[in-house]
């Protein structure tokens, strides 16, 4: 049984850390893992194609990432200020959960200014603290949503992760992004879809593969740091998901029928996972899951998973584990390591099946 933190961890160097993506989605390495045989084997990734027939579903997270990441000054002393959008807390009043830097410098009743070009676009104001660096703000802000995100869109910024070395680039815009993204609401992008291109997925569909949408809006808490070594004492932090009607019939439909059920990403896993029903099939279900999965555990919904490679000690890797047993896992990431693949979120990917 592992249930330790540290029975996760393992020795990465840095320039695996992929910087950029790869420059066409679905030309990524692809490492495919049979958890039946205990066999690895190396592809890329349009070779999906070949371990999917007529009847047999993916599961793919549509959340789009949202430009989270402002910056602003403090009113009378103009210091520049970073805000990261976490996530709204009510559309009326405009509030939301973000993180400051520098958070010693924001106080409760600061207004915070957000301008472009000169012209001051967004005013904000402090109303609570939540954390070290989490504030609650309150855009002071009553034109309509559509404006509202207009301006948002202007100010804001693509939040790439922090192990992605270097400043925003337009390449990112598009890049940190499935093609697939409409629910806008993350702060991080569901990386394991972003290898899918239009291509692969009409020549999936003329293959009989039907596609089922749910939305997990990612957040930071994801990706924070695992703090505790006992796994079952380890608390995520609540994240939005929403499987729609359509969606639990066409799952239910493909594994009554005994076809294979592909869940694109630990986003995926995690949403259907928190909508499983008491006979054991897929369930419409809104609302927020701070669902951990670690091993050992019984997944009830998916057969096979597609994921990226994932940072030592993190939820991700974790649940990955629980899914595709921890020994093959682990010797598959030793064999990552050694056949120099991408790491992480513009990394290469990882078919279990």
């Amino acid at each position: 049984m592992r249930t330790k933190l540290s029975h996760f961890n393992f020795e990465l160097p840095e320039k695996l850390i992929s910087q950029y993506p790869n420059k066409v989605r679905d030309e990524s390495r692809l490492m495919v893992i049979n958890k039946k045989t205990g066999e690895i084997e190396h592809k890329v990734f349009k070779d999906i194609l070949e371990y999917f027939s007529d009847g047999d579903v993916i599961i793919r997270n549509n959340t789009k990432v949202f430009p989270a990441r402002l910056f602003g000054t403090k009113e009378k002393t103009g210091a520049k200020i970073e805000v990261f959008l976490l996530r709204e807390l009510n559309n009326e009043m405009r509030l939301w959960d973000v993180l400051v830097d520098p958070a010693r410098k924001i106080r409760v009743g600061n207004k915070l200014y957000f301008d472009k070009d000169g012209e001051t676009l967004l005013v904000a104001e402090v109303v609570d603290n939540t954390t070290s660096r989490g504030r609650t703000i309150r855009f002071l802000f009553d034109d309509d949503e559509e404006a509202f995100n207009k301006q948002l869109h202007i100010l804001g910024n693509t939040p790439l992760p922090a192990y992605i070395n270097r400043e925003v680039e337009p390449i990112d815009t598009e890049r940190y992004q499935t093609i697939y993204a409409k629910e806008m609401g993350a702060v991080a992008a569901p990386t394991a879809g972003m290898h899918f291109t239009e291509e692969l997925n009409k020549r999936l569909e003329i293959k009989g593969v039907g596609f089922a949408e749910v939305t997990l809006h990612v957040g930071l808490g994801t990706f924070r740091n695992i703090e505790v070594e006992d796994l079952s004492k380890h608390k995520m932090d609540a994240e939005y998901f929403r499987i729609p009607q359509e969606s639990a019939e066409l799952v239910n439909k493909s594994i009554a029928n005994k076809k294979r059920v592909c869940s694109v990403g630990t986003t995926s896993m995690r949403s259907i996972e928190s909508a499983v029903s008491a006979k054991g099939v897929l369930k419409k279900a809104e609302g927020w899951t701070n669902k951990f999965i670690f091993p050992p555990y019984e997944f009830s919904i998916a057969d096979m998973m597609i994921t990226n490679f994932h940072l030592p000690k993190s939820s991700l890797l974790i649940m990955v584990a629980a899914f595709g047993g921890f020994d093959l896992i682990m010797e598959a990431y030793e064999q990552a390591v050694k056949e120099k693949y991408n790491f992480y979120s513009y990394g290469d990917a990882m078919l279990i099946v």
